[in-house]
Order: structure tokens, then sequence, then C-alpha cells
């Protein structure tokens, strides 16, 4: 994997790494150029289907396929994916919890340009609301590949969020723990904790880094699975720094930071803050633009963790 890569192209490269198996079928609506599915087209074109403008539809197909035995990648922007075909997800894949790995690209503000009705920032509230379903934020190409391989190994109903923007390497091939339902410890820490996923995992290590330059051992948790959640390590946060900043590019409201809220406040209660999007939608801009925008930056972190710290300590 390159350095540098969307979380949308190593996802085509995993599926046609691990694309020799017989049981993995594709399918996109019209999308495969973007959604990056047309990297597995290339090696396996008799199991990639073009359904078309119909993403429910394509996800209804999908479900009949995962019922022949079939592990069924859909493929679509997340707008599209989580909204316009959440009934036949709720319906068709996680209600019989049939294979259907649903990899829902363009997600977040990040899209950029393309504007409000593109920019998907409540899909993690939806999908993390259906029982059966496993929800998952990959923050860089490597943890991508393996999410990949975990959905095709783990039965079930899969949501699998992925950018369009470029992102930096955090993890090489070698050395990725990437496990469902756990949590990584990308820095350990005892002043406070920054727990992220997806391309604010980045933004959690900048902020790590500015604030060890005023004295602040900050923990920076990766939880790249935001359903099942990792109680253990929020436990042991919690506990142990006693304040928490989480950090996503999604709605603060059901999303990572209310995942995080709802174990917090029946396990393990703490000082909470969270970054993310407020109740709003986005709007047409430059990706960067748009984070620095809706406070979705470093900056941000470091503000709420001063501010969680300080709460913590009664100042």
């Amino acid at each position: 994997m390159a350095d540098r890569m969307a979380t949308r192209e190593a996802y085509g490269l995993a599926l046609a790494e691990f694309g020799a198996d017989p049981r993995i079928v594709v399918l996109d609506a019209d999308l495969s150029k973007s959604t990056m599915t047309a990297t597995f087209q290339k090696v396996y074109p008799e199991r990639h289907l073009n359904m078309g403008i119909a993403e429910g539809n394509m996800m209804s197909v999908a479900c009949g396929l995962a019922t022949c035995g079939k592990v069924a990648f859909a493929s679509t922007f997340a707008i599209f994916a989580a909204e316009r075909a959440c009934e036949q997800i709720r319906n068709s894949a996680c209600y019989p919890k049939l294979d259907l790995k649903v990899c829902a690209t363009h997600a977040g503000l990040t899209v950029g340009e393309d504007g409000a009705s593109h920019q998907c920032v409540e899909d993690i509230a939806i999908m993390r609301a259906l029982p059966n379903m496993t929800v998952v934020q990959p923050c860089d190409a490597e943890s991508t590949r393996l999410a990949i391989r975990a959905a095709i190994d783990r039965p079930g109903p899969f949501y699998i969020r992925l950018g369009r923007m470029p992102v930096d390497r955090i993890y090489r091939r070698e050395d990725c723990p990437f496990q469902v339902g756990k949590a990584i410890v990308l820095r350990a820490g005892r002043d406070v904790t920054l727990a992220a996923s997806g391309i604010m995992v980045h933004e959690a290590l900048k902020a790590a880094d500015r604030l060890a330059e005023e004295g602040v051992d900050a923990r920076v948790l990766d939880l790249h699975t935001i359903k099942p959640i990792d109680r253990d390590a929020l436990a042991a946060a919690s506990r142990e720094t006693g304040a928490i900043v989480t950090a996503e590019e999604h709605v603060i409201l059901g999303g990572l930071g209310g995942a995080v809220a709802e174990v917090l406040s029946t396990q393990a209660p703490c000082v909470l803050r969270m970054v993310g999007v407020e109740d709003t939608f986005g709007r047409s801009g430059k990706p960067l633009e748009l984070m620095a925008m809706y406070g979705l930056t470093a900056e941000r972190i470091v503000e709420k963790a001063r501010e969680a710290m300080a709460a913590r300590d009664g100042r």
C-alpha cells in the first residue's frame, strides 16, 4: 500500500487481493470507478455486477446472493447506501443476519464540492441502530484492507465507512493489530484520552503532539469499530485518565461520540467532550477548508482536551 491513499482506493485493492475466494461477489450502483470496485472488476468480471442507479434493488439482489452462500459486497456512496437503501438493509440483511457487506464510500464532509446532498454525516447513527449490524470505519489503507478481510471472515451484515480524500499511512502491513470490536491504542497516556475513528484519527495524533508540547500526556485510541464498541478500552481510559474526547467526521448525535457516551454513562462515568459536526448539514467546499469550518481539526481536539481536563480537575 502507498504511504498516502484514500480508503476507498484501498477497498478496491483489497477486493482484488481477496477476490480469489469464489464466494465473493461485488455489486455496484453505477459508480464502480468512484467506489473503486472497478479494480475487482478487472480481475473478476464474472463476479462484478453493475446494478445501475437503483440502490435498494442492489441491496435486495445482494441479499438474495447471500442466501445462496455468497459473501456479497454492495457499494455506493454513503448517502445512498445508508439512507436511500436503509429499509432493504434492515429487512433483507439485518433481520435474517445475511452476509451483506455494505461498503459505503464518499462519507462525511470530505466529499467536498459535492455539497450537502452528498455529504453523509448521519450514516453511523443509522447503521449502528440496526440489530445485528457491525459498523467499522478504518483510518488508513492497511486498516481498510484488514476490515475487508474481517468482513469476509465474520458472518452477518457489515457497514464499512470509507472516504474519498487520500490520507496518510498510520499502519504497516506487518504491525496493524486490527480486530473487529477491539480499539487500538496508538499512544499510551495518563492525562486525557483522545478517541477517534476514520480521518479524525490523524487529527487526534496531531492533537496529541500539540498537547505533549504543553506537558500533557494524551492517550490516542483508534476506535475503528463503532459497533460493537470496545467497552473494556473505554472503561480503562475512563478509569486511568478521567477525561475523554471523541473525534469523528459525523454528527455528534448518535455517532461515535454517542456510542462512547452510552458506555461511559452506564459503565464507567468520566468527563466527556465531543468533536464532530454539530446539528447541521454540510456545504460545498474544499475538503480541508470544510474540516476547518466545521471544527474537525487537531486544534479543536486540543481545545476540548483542555476543557475536559479542567472539568475533571474542578478548574
